[in-house]
């Protein structure tokens, strides 16, 4: 019997202890999906022919078939989440979304879901998302607001619910508020909007019950715990 191996909070090698959970259903990663369909309602049609879309932190490529008509690179640091993404016809290139092996200036519309609440260089990091846009580019993202309910409902007790994230898979310590993410967006040229982001209570206990496998995750003034936001970065 192989035993997963317990690491610390945060670990990016827990994702290459998980890479079969990536596309199975009710998965270690089911959630993930859900809100890869809520992501993609706020990506806009693709505004000219050849329009790139860049998918940070892109894992095992859930975000495949779900932006047509873009060309879809997928950036991750982990081999086997990249391995898997490839298999789902995204192209692919391994790399540190705090460092983008990207030039400036060359993506349409990024996406940074579920990437804000994992990395030491926040600053960094929306710099970098900045940098590549191009003037007049979209950012879609989402992410944890650091609150007492969103580490109670996504830590103390979503890591032990199924659905819910993979134990350890976060630390409280790097959730976002989101007024800080809005002013990090605006000191680099991106007017951010953000709205609060919830499960279907009934969609929820059915996949709890049931199994069932689509939760739909729907809109709410709350932002408490899990927020979306949509940037525009300013035309020159």
């Amino acid at each position: 019997m192989t035993t997963t191996p317990v690491r610390p909070r945060n670990d990016p090698a827990q994702y290459d202890d998980l890479v079969a959970e990536w596309w199975r259903p009710a998965g270690e990663f089911a959630a993930l999906h859900w809100l890869a369909e809520a992501r993609a309602r706020l990506v806009p049609p693709p505004g000219r022919p050849g329009a790139l879309l860049l998918d940070l932190a892109c894992g095992g490529g859930l975000m495949a078939g779900r932006v047509p008509g873009y060309r879809h690179v997928g950036v991750d640091l982990s081999a086997s989440a990249v391995a898997v993404a490839a298999t789902r016809g995204i192209a692919v290139v391994r790399g540190d979304v705090a460092a983008l092996p990207v030039a400036d200036g060359v993506a349409d519309v990024v996406l940074a879901g579920e990437i804000f609440e994992h990395v030491d260089e926040l600053e960094r990091t929306v710099a970098e998302i900045a940098r590549v846009l191009r003037p007049g580019g979209i950012l879609v993202c989402d992410t944890i607001n650091a609150t007492w309910w969103a580490r109670f409902s996504l830590v103390t007790v979503g890591e032990r619910l199924p659905g819910g994230p993979p134990r350890r898979c976060h630390d409280p310590g790097l959730f976002v508020p989101p007024e800080r993410l809005r002013a990090l967006c605006a000191a680099h040229g991106i007017a951010l909007a953000v709205s609060g982001l919830r499960f279907s209570v009934p969609d929820f206990v059915a996949f709890l019950v049931f199994r069932r496998r689509k939760v739909r995750m729907l809109p709410t003034r709350s932002l408490a715990a899990v927020y979306q936001g949509v940037g525009r970065k300013a035309a020159r």
